[in-house]
């Protein structure tokens, strides 16, 4: 199985296959950070690692690089010094250096150090309603598998359960979900939903047959409107809290 931590906001360290997977890092300190297009998301506390605690990464899995809550400047700098970042294709062409974008149901392979290889696919994602793609940007979520391990699936900043279905159908069941949260509602589009609310986080699960589901991206940031109380609330509704694990 999977070992993964979650370090706040969208930030998480997933050990697969013998390779080191860091999800959007963001390390920065609490306070304003503008973002182009709007007003300012505030960060509301601190990570409780820095980069320099993380040890070697193999791979950075950036769902998109546009919103300082999912790529600060600790993150950035973080960046040139990882041997690949996987991201969207205009995410890749705006960071230059190691990164590699990926269209959606694209795949890459790459090397375990036991000989064999964890395949990356990118899963497709929606920052908000029909249409956000336009002013938010794209956004990308990933599938890891391999022969003889149970898969992950990072959502990425991804409001739509019809892509959720979308993914169960390739990849399901999925042993272990990383779902962001949290019921962002920064604006735009009059308080649309930019990412999945606690119940949608449940609907995703039992879509995806998630045998564990780790939250992630609900904490550490103004624009989250549900936490963890909210997500255990829902999961215990669906039937669904002996799947959820806070990492």
């Amino acid at each position: 199985m999977s070992n993964i931590r979650v370090f706040g906001g969208p930030t998480a360290l997933i050990e697969f296959g013998g390779l080191r997977f860091l999800t959007d890092p963001t390390f920065d300190e609490p306070g304003d950070y503008p973002r182009g297009g709007g007003r300012a998301l505030t960060k509301t506390a601190p990570s409780p690692i820095t980069p320099a605690d993380l040890g070697p990464v193999d791979a950075v899995l950036l769902s998109h690089d546009e919103h300082p809550d999912n790529l600060d400047t600790s993150g950035r700098a973080l960046l040139p010094t990882v041997p690949l970042v996987l991201t969207t294709t205009g995410g890749a062409e705006r960071l230059g250096g190691t990164a590699r974008g990926l269209a959606p149901w694209e795949s890459v392979e790459l090397a375990r150090p036991d000989g064999g290889s964890v395949t990356v696919t990118a899963a497709p994602a929606l920052h908000g309603p029909e249409g956000a793609e336009a002013v938010l940007g794209q956004v990308i979520g990933f599938v890891l598998t391999a022969p003889d391990l149970p898969s992950v699936y990072v959502s990425g900043d991804n409001a739509s359960l019809p892509l959720v279905e979308e993914i169960a159908e390739r990849f399901g069941p999925v042993d272990t979900a990383v779902l962001f949260a949290g019921a962002a509602r920064p604006g735009p589009f009059d308080g649309a939903l930019l990412t999945l609310d606690s119940a949608q986080a449940a609907e995703a699960a039992a879509l995806l047959g998630a045998r564990r589901v780790v939250p992630a991206h609900f904490d550490s940031w103004a624009h989250f409107t549900e936490g963890r109380t909210a997500l255990e609330a829902a999961f215990a509704a669906a039937g669904l809290s002996d799947r959820l694990q806070f990492a």
